[in-house]
């Protein structure tokens, strides 16, 4: 019922936009003209700013940084509440202690949760890329998520310079603007830990924005970025990179061997040289990481774990697995609820065409909203339009490459966020242009959906004063379009912070419930379990419970039960027979 209620609310914010989007592009064929001299006179000093390339990127990575951090007393540094969250933070904590992995705890299984592994070591499931960002921003200025703010800013910034070489300056700043709007300040890349998109949108940028600068002048700087951003995507989403660098790849080839500029193959081969070894160790790094972390070096992140706890598969031409034996109820519900719904969504005729529809509407309201829809009545034109035509032949190949996967969340299409932007912004210069009946109509609707992408985010920040409370994600898809400010993750934070005052040592066992959200899990610990001052735990059974309450005999014990809202902590009513021990 709660759940149902925020994603209502939720839903309402993406239907304010939409009704706001219809009646006003409406009014543009009423009134095409009306404002003219006003918009004109506040598009000067932008065209003005946007012929100095250099300073225009370095101005949208700055916007963002300035105004995330403007906004922390109304939407605060973000607190972990989904087992993605944790999972990354246990790899900050772990790479930030000088660790690649941990080793499995003596008392391992009260410790399973999602996301986590535990054999052969305990480590997040995910691939490292994440982590190292968030281990960075921990040990560089004391809080992980300064890593997440810092190369959101840098993937804002890329993405304008990346634009820059693909569309005239003033769109490429125009470019930038949204991206910083929509993705820099309220969106769940920047206010979760989830995911890697700011990783991957920066290294998809760098290589989109570096391929057609490199062709034109061949400098070793090109080369250089464009490795950086294809070593992003290996430690972060090799896959969708992977379907990203193909296309690349063959253009670079075809250039290097046809292109009228390309140079000698020597000068080629000594520039190549070091970007090539920078992939390569790169490459060779993750394989050392998956032998230290998950047993060998061609064992990739996510695939013991699967193994381990999985029912479903990640390709829709995979079978069923069959079901493991599961210690926790709560990891049940998840693997074999949550997940076996989408697995049979997309294993059935009538459930395929829908689920990836729904996938897709997802992924749109995400980079764009329906703010940013009406451009689309020119994506006849784009395809046909040469400009651009390279970058989207690159989301035609993305895109069946999305279809054969089962589960699709915004992040996993980051590393072409760059391209996506670019191929609207097209849109937008035709639908610019566009005047039916000799009016200028399409103009007034580029204009308007501009001004009105700056109003909602300026209305973003008093969401919660108008009683339209944005649901946690993954509560509803709607929920993705718009993030913050919201805080999210207090009960558990609050809880945490209460037991932390206090003067012993504290164990916590924790009683789930069938009545929340499966994803919403509240295990998880750091990288050193056994030196926390709080340790969370499953509750299991009393002969279980009690090996791990002798194994911290120094820890005062806890029990969590979430069947109520908000969670009931009290002292853990300890067995008889460690109470007749202790006497």
């Amino acid at each position: 019922m709660l759940l149902s209620t925020a994603q209502n609310n939720t839903a309402s914010l993406g239907l304010i936009e939409g009704c706001l989007t219809a009646i006003l592009a409406t009014m543009a064929f009423i009134v095409p003209r009306l404002g003219s001299a006003w918009f004109a006179r506040i598009e000067r000093p932008f065209a003005r700013l946007a012929r100095r390339k250099g300073l225009m990127v370095a101005a949208v990575g700055l916007a963002t940084l300035l105004l995330r951090l403007a906004l922390l007393p109304l939407s605060p540094i973000p607190l972990p509440f989904i087992p993605d969250d944790f999972s990354f933070l246990l790899a900050a904590d772990t790479f930030a202690h000088g660790r690649l992995t941990n080793p499995t705890p003596a008392m391992w299984t009260h410790f399973e949760s999602i996301h986590v592994s535990m054999v052969p070591t305990y480590m997040s499931m995910y691939f490292p890329g994440q982590g190292l960002m968030l281990a960075a921003g921990k040990v560089l200025f004391g809080n992980p998520w300064f890593g997440l703010l810092i190369v959101s800013a840098l993937m804002c910034a890329a993405i304008c310079w990346m634009l820059q070489a693909w569309l005239p300056p003033s769109w490429a700043l125009l470019g930038g603007i949204l991206a910083v709007l929509r993705l820099g300040v309220f969106s769940y890349w920047i206010n979760s830990y989830t995911g890697g998109g700011p990783i991957c949108a920066l290294g998809g940028a760098l290589i989109l924005g570096s391929l057609p600068r490199l062709m034109k002048t061949a400098r070793f700087r090109y080369g250089l970025l464009m490795a950086v951003g294809i070593v992003l995507l290996v430690v972060t989403r090799p896959y969708e990179g992977l379907l990203l660098c193909l296309p690349v790849a063959f253009v670079l080839g075809r250039w290097a061997i046809y292109g009228k500029n390309r140079p000698t193959p020597g000068l080629l081969m000594r520039r190549a040289a070091f970007p090539l070894a920078l992939v390569v160790a790169a490459a060779a790094w993750l394989g050392y990481y998956d032998y230290r972390a998950f047993g060998s070096p061609t064992t990739l992140p996510y695939t013991l774990n699967r193994a381990q706890y999985a029912v479903t598969p990640y390709y829709v031409w995979q079978s069923q697995r069959p079901e493991p034996t599961y210690r926790h109820d709560s990891m049940r519900r998840f693997y074999h609820s949550a997940e076996l719904t989408d697995f049979n969504k997309s294993h059935s005729l009538s459930g395929f065409v829908p689920h990836v529809l729904l996938n897709a509407t997802i992924v749109m309201l995400f980079f764009a909203g329906p703010v940013l829809f009406p451009p689309l009545i020119m994506l006849r034109r784009v395809f046909l339009d040469r400009r651009i035509r390279f970058l989207v032949l690159c989301v035609l190949i993305l895109i069946p490459g999305m279809v054969i996967e089962i589960y699709l969340i915004p992040h996993y299409v980051a590393a072409y966020t760059a391209a996506f932007y670019a191929i609207g912004l097209q849109a937008m210069r035709h639908l610019r242009v566009w005047t039916p009946e000799h009016k200028p109509v399409g103009l007034q609707i580029v204009r308007i959906i501009v001004t009105l992408c700056v109003v909602l985010a300026v209305a973003r920040v008093f969401t919660v004063s108008l009683h339209l409370k944005v649901a946690e994600w993954p509560a509803g898809e709607w929920s993705l379009m718009w993030y913050g400010p919201e805080h999210f993750g207090t009960e558990r934070a609050q809880i945490e912070a209460g037991l932390e005052r206090l003067p012993e040592k504290q164990l916590v066992l924790v009683q789930a419930s069938d009545k929340r959200e499966s994803l919403d899990q509240w295990v998880y610990n750091a990288a050193d379990i056994d030196s926390s001052k709080v340790v969370w735990a499953n509750d299991m059974a009393p002969a279980d419970n009690l090996q791990l309450i002798q194994h911290y005999p120094d820890r005062k014990v806890w029990l969590v039960q979430m069947d109520t809202m908000p969670a009931t902590i009290s002292p853990y009513p300890m067995p008889i027979q460690l109470n007749a021990d202790s006497k």
